[in-house]
């Protein structure tokens, strides 16, 4: 964190890619029986194609819930908010809301873009109030919730 004439300028943070839930070998042997009772009816069906696609698509989804997230560096400052290698300057975003819930705070921000994606950035516990007081300056505040289908991939465990 740094100051600049007792103003908050930058507070950078580092944090996980997503939110990593680990998944015992119970739900592996689900997703594999799921898998191979799916690919068996699409094959007895006649559907060749689409079996072999089911079984490739749920070894890629085992392999990628296997995976930890990668640690990424975060910046809220002046200027915008840098996430990883990203910078998204506040005149490109529209507002922001700063979400609390099982998995720890968030902040929330929509872009200008009409088809642009919501950006979901895990803040400490320890910068909340900061981070709020240099984004409230620069965005306004408007209630923004998460896509449905991201929250419920987040409930299934992804």
């Amino acid at each position: 964190m740094a100051m600049d004439s007792n103003r908050l300028t930058v507070i950078t943070w580092e944090g996980p890619e997503y939110n990593h839930i680990d998944k015992g070998s119970d739900w592996y042997w689900a997703l594999g029986i799921i898998a191979i009772c799916s690919a068996i009816a699409a094959f007895f069906f006649g559907n060749f194609l689409f079996a072999v696609l089911i079984l490739v698509g749920s070894g890629v989804v085992a392999l990628q819930t296997y995976k930890q997230p990668r640690i990424i560096p975060y910046m809220v400052g002046t200027r915008g908010v840098r996430i990883g290698e990203d910078l998204y300057p506040y005149s490109s975003l529209q507002s922001y809301f700063l979400e609390e819930n099982d998995y720890g705070n968030r902040l929330l921000l929509k872009p200008k873009k009409l088809y642009g994606q919501l950006l979901a950035i895990p803040i400490p516990e320890d910068e909340v109030e900061s981070i709020e007081l240099l984004v409230r300056a620069r965005l306004s505040e408007e209630v923004l919730e998460e896509p449905f289908g991201y929250r419920l991939l987040e409930i299934m465990g992804f």
